[in-house]
């Protein structure tokens, strides 16, 4: 089939590489504009962008999708399908309406749960045991299209969301793929969504990645695990910022730590919670580089009583 591929992060590229190397035509991508990114904050394309361009492939950039250019050019390339993975915009029925075989979905979640932006940080939040991708066909509800394929990946007790995405993207790719096949063979045909089971992921922002430690400590790890690495978990520390990577759960100690409070034993930072204590991985204080929370403690100069997190 003739492709145009819609995606902009970097795990949609697993997906346009996989469409590059099938028996598809790709002739076209639709990512989001460039952007402001990394540590310098200089405008940059996006990372679909920047792996069309080196394949030669046509780049669309609207602001909008409803932007009548984008559309007419859609309409003149004239896609039999237009394959999506973490797009990033809403589309409008009218371009829904120009591919013969309309734009199918790659989604992170086993479809109706976890529908929306953040299926893969919800997942972990949430402490599921499983979750997987699925491909359905776009409509105009988020993410209630009908489904064409699903796939399942067990969630591990270490997962962080870029763990389980990295996993998640390999796979999707070829189910991806394999939906595109059986739709041009007629073979496969898309069934509608459950009723029942539908959960929604909308995007974890900053504020949500604050740890709270009056949790229990496996819903302080899950919470830092799913903002790996966005929005990044952290803590207050003396009015300061401190970006957390994720913690281990850690015995209880025979005297309890309050809720985030700190002790140091032996080589390790451990930090009380509503339930049994956390031991801190990597630490990375306001304007500092990240380092190990045990070389991050042996400066710290805590005011007078012990070390909290707020």
């Amino acid at each position: 089939m003739r492709l145009v591929f819609a995606g902009t992060p970097a795990v949609a590229v697993v997906c346009l590489d996989a469409l590059l190397e099938s028996g598809h035509d790709v002739v076209a991508v639709v990512t989001r504009p460039d952007a402001r990114a990394g540590r310098g904050r200089l405008i940059a394309p996006s990372p679909v962008a920047e792996r069309a361009t080196a394949a030669g492939l046509e780049v669309l950039r609207p602001a909008r999708p409803a932007d009548p250019e984008f559309l007419a050019r859609l309409r003149e390339i004239g896609p039999d399908c237009c394959p999506v993975t973490a797009y990033g915009a809403l589309l409008p029925q009218a371009a829904l309406d120009i591919p013969a075989h309309g734009w199918v979905n790659l989604h992170f979640s086993v479809l109706p749960a976890w529908r929306g932006a953040a299926p893969v940080q919800h997942a972990i939040l949430h402490g599921d045991d499983v979750t997987g991708a699925t491909t359905f066909r776009i409509v105009r509800e988020l993410d209630a299209g009908p489904v064409y394929g699903v796939l399942t990946e067990p969630i591990r007790a270490t997962d962080t969301a870029a763990d389980l995405l990295g996993r998640l993207a390999v796979a999707g790719a070829e189910l991806l793929v394999a939906t595109l096949d059986g739709i041009e063979s007629g073979q496969l045909e898309a069934r509608p969504q459950p009723a029942d089971g539908v959960s929604l992921a909308p995007k974890l922002s900053p504020a949500d990645a604050q740890v709270r430690w009056e949790l229990p400590a496996i819903a302080v790890d899950r919470l830092i695990r799913a903002c790996t690495p966005a929005p990044g978990a952290w803590t207050l520390l003396d009015g300061s910022r401190v970006k957390l990577g994720p913690v281990r759960l850690a015995a209880p100690l025979d005297g309890r730590l309050g809720p985030g409070e700190l002790t140091v034993t032996r080589d390790r930072l451990l930090v009380g919670t509503g339930t049994t204590p956390v031991e801190l991985g990597d630490v990375q204080p306001d304007g500092k580089r990240q380092m190990g929370a045990a070389e991050w403690a042996r400066g710290l100069r805590p005011g007078r009583g012990p070390a909290v997190f707020g």
